[in-house]
């Protein structure tokens, strides 16, 4: 109940915030930027954090674990996700979806050794994720100016508030002890390496040779969400949030 508190008090005063401050107008990708002083700050960390650590990091976890392990992590890391993903789609409505990404979570776990195997796919059963950002989408939230976070990357006011809500809506959280918990965010963590290994050529191709790595990010970035939630340019003046909303 705590935890639950915390989560409507933050979803709360994010949605205020979001009420409170400039948003993007507009359906050019690569237009209104009202927070690119701070975003570019965040994104030359963000570069200087991948040329240290996680493209060496990514490259020797590529060249060092056998495909059978980085197929394990990977299978793992999608199946503890999954529970979230479920919640959210209740939220959003979607209950058949909800319904098979059960049955994928129950398959996995009881056939596939806690999820290190992914036999549900084998059965037809296709990954398929969502998040909170996704339920505010669903619900009618623009999606805000972009935002590009220190170690997270990139973002929008809405999917930030979503990842937030995220953090407190996920059942395993309540589910699994400490220790458990702990493994499987390891686990998200070693298979966001993998990925990071796995899409190297088109990450360095935007951070290491684009002429303006920001501009690219966030373009590549909002195209590809708004695609994902079915959100086009000539929708989004409908969807984004309005500063003179009744209510806040």
């Amino acid at each position: 109940m705590r935890e639950m508190r915390q989560a409507i008090a933050i979803l709360g005063f994010a949605l205020l915030s979001a009420c409170a401050t400039p948003v993007v107008q507009g359906g050019d990708p690569a237009g209104d930027d009202p927070y690119e002083g701070v975003n570019r700050r965040s994104h030359a960390f963000n570069k200087g954090l991948d040329r240290a650590v996680l493209r060496p990091v990514s490259k020797g976890y590529d060249a060092v674990l056998p495909e059978g392990l980085k197929y394990n992590i990977s299978s793992f890391s999608d199946t503890v996700s999954l529970p979230q993903t479920i919640v959210n789609q209740i939220l959003q409505g979607r209950l058949g979806d909800a319904g098979r990404n059960t049955l994928r979570f129950s398959v996995n776990t009881i056939i596939g050794f806690g999820g290190i195997a992914d036999v549900a796919s084998d059965l037809g059963l296709q990954k398929d994720h969502t998040d909170f950002g996704a339920t505010l989408a669903t619900w009618g939230v623009g999606e805000g100016a972009y935002l590009e976070l220190p170690v997270l990357g990139p973002a929008t006011q809405r999917d930030v508030l979503g990842r937030v809500v995220d953090l407190f809506t996920d059942p395993l959280r309540y589910s699994l002890s400490v220790p458990h918990r702990q493994a499987a965010t390891q686990v998200k963590l070693a298979s966001g390496i993998g990925r990071r290994a796995e899409f190297s050529d088109s990450v360095d191709s935007v951070f290491y040779e684009s002429a303006d790595s920001y501009v690219q990010l966030r373009l590549i970035y909002l195209q590809n969400r708004r695609f994902e939630l079915g959100e086009s340019a000539s929708q989004e003046d409908e969807l984004d949030l309005d500063l003179n909303t009744e209510g806040f």
